[in-house]
């Protein structure tokens, strides 16, 4: 779901910018108020545990690649304001470093995995969960909420691709940008994600979101 370069019309990735900075700026000054020295090394390796899942990119068939993003965990058990901070970390790192997502596209595509996702994962949960702590709803509670927001989101970034011929055009028709309309670009996006990288969001959000409860459960943030 890593947008490169030259895929998004200036149109398009400023304003991603512009909303990437705001919701940025409320998450640096939320974080400043709660961080503590307990928290400091799960900030840490939250943006690790992110950075190190998106970089297993597995090819399907149709020229794309899909991954995992790490989001919806980080959001259900720091919140989803922290969220956002780990994980445009390691997007960051990655465009600047690895070229893994553009450098014009750093404001879409924090927009779509480190806000979108982590807020789409936490009210899932919250909807889903309620105030129960029944053992097997949480479990199916984090399953679908690390599912369907990996799978939201991976609808959201092939609406953005898919809009660029519309939006982005020469004077002939020819597309500017990206050239794919909607009618690939959400196939392409969608199937892979709701067929397989989904469930193995769900899965890892589930299974880690167990120990963590298990182990720390007064860390957990969306239980409170």
């Amino acid at each position: 779901m890593h947008i490169p370069d030259g895929y998004l019309s200036p149109q398009t990735y400023i304003p991603f910018y512009a909303a990437f900075f705001g919701f940025m700026t409320i998450a640096v000054n939320k974080l400043k108020k709660k961080l503590t020295a307990r928290l400091v090394p799960f900030l840490g390796m939250s943006s690790a545990f992110a950075f190190l899942i998106m970089m297993i990119n597995i090819p399907v068939p149709g020229g794309t690649t899909g991954h995992a993003v790490g989001a919806a965990l980080i959001s259900l058990v720091l919140g989803p304001w922290i969220a956002v901070v780990s994980v445009s970390i390691a997007l960051i790192i990655q465009a600047f470093v690895f070229g893994d997502g553009g450098i014009t596209a750093i404001g879409a595509n924090c927009f779509n995995m480190a806000i979108a996702m982590p807020f789409i994962a936490y009210g899932c949960f919250k909807l889903l969960q309620g105030k129960s702590l029944n053992a097997r709803r949480m479990n199916i509670s984090a399953f679908i909420a690390g599912y369907l927001s990996l799978c939201i989101t991976s609808l959201l970034t092939a609406v953005e691709l898919g809009i660029q011929p519309i939006i982005a055009a020469a004077s002939d028709g020819t597309p500017l940008y990206a050239p794919y309309p909607l009618k690939i670009t959400i196939p392409a996006l969608a199937s892979e994600h709701f067929l397989l990288f989904g469930i193995f969001e769900g899965f890892i959000t589930a299974l880690i979101f167990r120990f963590f409860y298990n182990s720390n459960k007064e860390l957990i943030e969306v239980l409170k």
